[in-house]
């Protein structure tokens, strides 16, 4: 008669011990990082206990961060390199707001992802090997055909309402409840984006941003004539609201722009009940939150995770997405909800482009109606889980010791930070003279942090994508060697 998983044995309980054999295996060498172990049932046969017992001992090993599940696929053994966990939360570390410049090693960087000749590991955008390319080109096609006189006429500024009808049914996911009118489509997330802050903001204004904090923002808000307040986050729950709200207290904000779901470069995931602290606490100041939630339907779980629009109560949080992570970054097809200041966005939008393109649009409309994104998002989860997991085994392996790096529950983004001496931009130049393309650290900040850290995309793995990062980690061990000598 098999044992149940209370019962105990000489060795203590059932899944204790299915768990220290496991982890002796995996001490051994018999699995190695990477490596899928048995299945849950493999493993009540091979030791004659319940399904449960396993079930127990696999998240045992989990806790111990031996192993990690990848959805809809197993286990696997978990590459033991130390994880970013902390970041410096005390006051001193929310800095005066500063005017931004604008760098030109930004616009080095950003030139360099758009040249193919080099290897994409700093593009944060999906590879159209994982995008339903074919559906969507007939879909283009036949939307087009179906809706001609529509497909080449101005819409309304709002965008087209059927593609409306959809995201609004969508939102529900991420806890949003709005009507379609509630909702102005815009020409991609950045869009969006730039237009809550010229509606809420004028220049000399000063917006609260995570650190370190996506590039291409902190450009744009200099360009705004804007200051940026940084906010220290971690890589496990984001910004740190003790920190944000004595910023709060010491700096007139004007305004906060947050990557609460997988932000950029971290990976952090906002826990649900710190992102409806956050919406309390910018609720108390009259603060409004503009949201970027683009990387939202990219969690490795599930379940999708909550925006902070969900706990929103006075109508002052902003929030923007788009489907250039998920479908098509080519369409150009993004969208906001915006609370108290849709009336001023709408109007900005009809002065800055009077519409979004409409056959994109309708395109999209029949993806979201007919077109199966819930399978698409469940497969493209589970690559990126994978190519993330692939990513930080290779970084592991290959670079310096004394190297760590996020661990994001969604997206396909890994933030590495090396050794104090390994310069993120020298190695930037070298990965660039051997036909790599990263971020270097430093664009990601205006204080001069982040010196010995690169952001990577794991949005493609392939051979060519882990030879690139091998080559990269002995480019970072000879700097040392270097540095050393």
């Amino acid at each position: 008669m098999r044992m149940e998983k209370s019962e105990k044995n000489g060795s203590g309980l059932l899944y204790e011990r299915v768990a220290s054999e496991l982890a002796s295996l995996i001490e051994l060498g018999t699995f190695r990082v990477g490596e899928k172990i048995p299945s849950v049932r493999q493993m009540s046969r091979r030791f004659d206990v319940s399904i449960n017992t396993v079930m127990q001992a696999y998240a045992l090993l989990e806790d111990r961060r031996l192993v990690e599940a990848r959805p809809q696929s197993g286990y696997y053994v978990k590459a033991r390199i130390p994880e970013i966990l902390t970041a410096e939360l005390c006051e001193k570390t929310v800095n005066s707001p500063a005017k931004v410049t604008i760098s030109e090693l930004c616009g080095q960087v950003i030139k360099n992802m758009m040249n193919h000749d080099l290897l994409p590991l700093a593009n944060a955008i999906p590879h159209p090997k994982h995008l339903p390319v074919e559906k969507l080109s007939r879909m283009l096609a036949s939307e087009s055909r179906r809706f001609s006189e529509q497909s080449i006429s101005y819409e309304m500024t709002s965008g087209i309402e059927r593609l409306r009808v959809q995201i609004a049914k969508r939102s529900l996911m991420a806890g949003i409840s709005a009507s379609p009118d509630e909702i102005l489509v815009t020409s991609g997330c950045v869009e969006a984006v730039v237009l809550a802050l010229r509606a809420i903001c004028r220049s000399g204004d000063t917006i609260a941003v995570e650190s370190p904090f996506y590039f291409n923002f902190l450009q744009m808000i200099g360009e705004m004539g804007l200051k940026a307040l940084e906010i220290p986050s971690t890589p496990r729950e984001g910004i740190s609201l003790e920190a944000l709200q004595y910023a709060i207290e010491q700096n007139p904000v004007k305004a906060c722009l947050l990557i609460p779901n997988f932000s950029n470069p971290l990976g952090s995931m906002m826990p649900a009940e710190r992102k409806r602290e956050l919406a309390e606490l910018l609720a108390k100041h009259e603060i409004p939150l503009i949201e970027d939630d683009i990387y939202g339907d990219l969690a490795f779980g599930n379940e999708r995770p909550v925006a902070v629009k969900s706990f929103d109560r006075k109508g002052l949080v902003v929030y923007c997405s788009s489907f250039s992570k998920t479908l098509a970054p080519g369409y150009r097809v993004g969208w906001t909800i915006a609370g108290r200041f849709q009336p001023e966005i709408e109007r900005l939008k009809t002065m800055v482009n009077l519409a979004t393109s409409s056959p994109p649009q309708l395109a999209l409309a029949e993806f979201l109606a007919n077109g199966g994104y819930d399978h698409h998002l469940r497969t493209i989860r589970r690559i990126y889980a994978g190519n993330i997991s692939q990513m930080a085994d290779a970084v592991a392996s290959s670079f310096p010791e004394g190297t760590c790096m996020s661990r994001p529950s969604g997206s396909f983004i890994l933030w590495v930070e090396m050794p104090p001496a390994c310069s993120a931009i020298e190695l930037y130049n070298e990965a660039v003279m051997h036909g790599i393309s990263i971020a270097p650290g430093p664009i990601f900040s205006l204080a001069d942090k982040y010196r010995n850290h690169i952001r990577l995309s794991s949005a493609l793995w392939d051979d060519e994508v882990k030879r690139g990062v091998v080559k990269l980690g002995e480019l970072a061990r000879g700097l040392l060697k270097r540095q050393a000598a």
